[in-house]
């Protein structure tokens, strides 16, 4: 079995990668140099991949953004993440932009969701609002949309 894993070409390492869920790019990159591809046949492989959509970082950007979202987590936390996998600037832009266009995103309700799922109610002391406040900053929310989440998310509840 190790000797197949040896004579296995960047793209059926790749295949298999892509297999199980979308990578972006430079993750596939990574993975096929640790497996000891050379970076001319890894970005040859990764071309011809993308070249025939079964590589796409735009798909990938949208996954890991529907992904994350579900998680509850906010936009700074989601860009960084993004750019550490790889994404463009201009990718991040068009998976966040597309997806407000879309109107799958709305940061300020996210953020009050989070919140009210997390917490049974609104702080009753400066301590407890710290908390509630540290947990969305934490989340990757905005001052502002922290400071929305905190005045909305038990509206509902009333």
């Amino acid at each position: 079995m190790a000797e197949d894993a040896d004579r296995a070409s960047p793209r059926e390492d790749a295949i298999r990668l892509l297999a199980r869920r979308d990578y972006s790019r430079h993750e596939l990159e990574g993975r096929l140099a640790s497996k000891g591809h050379s970076a001319e046949t890894i970005g040859e492989c990764l071309d011809a991949l993308a070249e025939q959509g079964l590589q796409s970082d735009a798909r990938f950007a949208e996954a890991f953004l529907r992904s994350r979202l579900a998680r509850g987590q906010g936009p700074l936390k989601v860009r960084a993440e993004m750019g550490q996998r790889g994404l463009s600037r201009e990718a991040i832009d068009t998976a966040l932009g597309e997806a407000e266009a879309a109107g799958e995103l709305d940061w300020f309700a996210l953020a009050a969701e989070t919140l009210a799922r997390r917490f049974a109610a609104p702080a009753e002391t400066p301590r407890e609002r710290a908390r509630q406040e540290r947990f969305l900053a934490g989340r990757g929310f905005t001052f502002e949309q922290v400071r929305h989440a905190l005045e909305v998310a038990w509206q509902d509840e009333e």
